[in-house]
């Protein structure tokens, strides 16, 4: 199980974007992918088969997992993550510094 997942709302904690919050669009390994945060210029060449037009164009990059923290609503920071098991069997992620459940 992993700690961050696609869904899920993060804030920067290091680099250009600091402080930026958003939403997790997907999980590559160790790297994640999140709207509207470490936005870049590509320059992209137009490709009539898929009716693309040519440009510049914005677009996210990958940020690596260590420089994100999970975002507490609670508490309204960045938070760590662990993991505790429920008498029904079911692993659930919970907030260090609150002990609240991230997902239910």
């Amino acid at each position: 199980m992993k700690r961050i997942r696609k869904g899920d709302e993060v804030i920067v904690t290091t680099g250009r974007s600091k402080g930026q919050r958003g939403h997790v669009l997907r999980v590559v390994g160790d790297k994640l992918l999140v709207e509207n945060v470490n936005m870049v210029k590509k320059h992209q060449k137009p490709n009539p088969a898929l009716n693309q037009s040519g440009g510049i164009v914005e677009k996210e990059s990958p940020i690596h997992l260590s420089n994100v923290a999970l975002y507490n609503p609670g508490t309204g920071k960045g938070d760590r993550v662990s993991f505790k098991n429920l008498e029904d069997g079911r692993k659930v992620r919970i907030f260090n510094s609150t002990g609240e459940a991230v997902d239910i």
